[in-house]
């Protein structure tokens, strides 16, 4: 389903179709581009490893990324979307928050909500599940403090008794809602002001079709160490980035269950969240697979811990590629549904091809070419690829920079981060993906 309704009060508009055309017309124009430049290159590793080969290794370790790659800078330069701040009419929300462990931060993370000054009915349902700590005990504390105080905010405490995972405990606490408009907060996350009032915006106000929103997720420990520096780069460049870009086509394909917004008879027609370790990306393939519309709030910000350590890192981004595979195992028809994120399916669909190819091809041939001089695989023409990523790079800096000055943030300097994000972040993230599209393939036993 494309919609091609204008946006009022704007001069000329180019329809979503349109601007699916030029994206692909000028990713296509790269692609092309790039192949004429690497035949050579092709040519010599044929001779090495034979044709197929030499252009699955071209092919995987630079035209599908560098397609990829211009495809979203195509989007992001035909951005133009509508701003919804929140300032009408607003709906009640229920907000859910699954909480386990998570005695040092669920407190702040409440805190966060009352400050948002929600002009309506709010009700906060905290699903403590089966926490050894003491969680329940910090909601209880907050909700006493807050007793006898006239507020249109209601906070709850549902505490189950064993620990079942985080979609069981949305499930639970969703049979309990009362309003037709449902968050999802992470127990370690604070909100940004208004965050509430613009997320609820953009799927009151968005097209009729929305049926969920994501909001803009970004690094509130990045000052722990190197690791949580390079995430912050992860979250500002890359993460939020792809959302925009993918929400322009009408369905961004993950509505993160750290900060995102559904209607709630939408939640109900699909089941709720499924028992799988990416609930959140399979419901929102569930939502897109019903013709629905999965939007993205650029402007409605929550602050998340992320891992500290490479563990925590590799466990989460295994997770994250697990769910990737759930979601295809679950709804492989989103490959032949005519909408205008299809491109960006299809992209997900290589991404473990990309990423074999970038461990097994693109650093044995760096290393081969640094050490060795051997430069069939990373030579001149990889060499090619830093004017693209830069250039992405570039733009993407330049329009996440200009919103954050929108609405009062600032970019802090990171040197450090971004130098670490620049050379580490593939070599960390394609091991743990790769171990997760494998551990769902093989079957292996589910662990959160």
């Amino acid at each position: 389903m494309i919609s091609n309704k204008r946006p009022a009060g704007r001069g000329f508009y180019l329809p979503v179709r349109g601007k699916l055309v030029l994206a692909l017309l000028g990713a296509t124009l790269w692609c092309g581009v790039s192949t004429w430049l690497a035949l050579p290159w092709i040519t010599e590793l044929a001779t090495l490893t034979g044709w197929p080969a030499a252009w699955g290794i071209v092919g995987g370790v630079a035209l599908v990324p560098g397609f990829a790659s211009a495809f979203v800078l195509c989007g992001l330069l035909e951005d133009r979307r509508p701003l919804y701040e929140g300032n009408g009419r607003l709906p009640p929300m229920s907000i859910l928050i699954a909480a386990y462990n998570e005695e040092d931060t669920i407190a702040l993370t409440l805190e966060s909500i009352l400050r948002q000054n929600y002009p309506v009915a709010l009700e906060v349902i905290v699903v403590d599940d089966g926490s050894t700590d003491s969680t329940a005990d910090r909601v209880r504390a907050f909700i006493a403090q807050r007793a006898g105080q006239d507020s249109p905010c209601s906070f709850h405490l549902l505490s189950l008794d064993r620990n079942g995972g985080k979609a069981n405990a949305l499930n639970q606490g969703l049979a309990r809602t009362s309003h037709d408009l449902i968050a999802t907060i992470d127990a370690d996350s604070c909100l940004f002001a208004n965050a509430l009032r613009r997320i609820a915006s953009n799927i009151q106000d968005g097209p009729p079709s929305t049926a969920a929103v994501a909001g803009t997720v970004l690094v509130r420990n990045s000052r722990n160490n190197w690791l949580t520096r390079l995430q912050e780069w992860d979250y500002f460049l890359g993460i939020s980035i792809v959302k925009r870009a993918q929400s322009l086509f009408q369905g961004t394909l993950v509505a993160q269950g750290a900060f995102s917004v559904y209607r709630r008879d939408v939640l109900r027609e699909v089941g709720g969240w499924p028992d799988t370790v990416g609930e959140d990306i399979v419901l929102t393939w569930a939502i897109l697979r019903r013709g629905l519309r999965v939007g993205y709030a650029e402007n409605a910000f929550v602050f998340t811990n992320v891992p500290i350590t490479l563990g925590q890192y590799f466990r989460q981004r295994k997770r994250w590629a697990r769910g990737l595979i759930e979601a295809f195992k679950r709804y492989p028809g989103i490959l032949a549904a005519p909408r205008a994120n299809l491109p960006f399916v299809y992209m997900n669909l290589l991404f473990p091809y990309i990423d074999f190819a970038y461990l097994f091809f693109f650093l044995p041939g760096v290393l081969a070419a640094i050490f060795f001089q051997f430069y069939a695989i990373a030579g001149t023409m990889t060499i090619m690829l830093l004017p693209l990523t830069a250039m992405i790079n570039l733009v993407m800096f330049h329009h996440q920079r200009h919103v954050f000055r929108r609405y009062g943030l600032t970019v802090r300097r990171n040197h450090l981060g971004w130098l670490t994000y620049a050379i580490c972040y593939q070599i960390m993230l394609s091991p743990a993906s790769l171990a997760g599209y494998l551990s769902e393939l093989a079957g292996r036993r589910k662990v959160w």
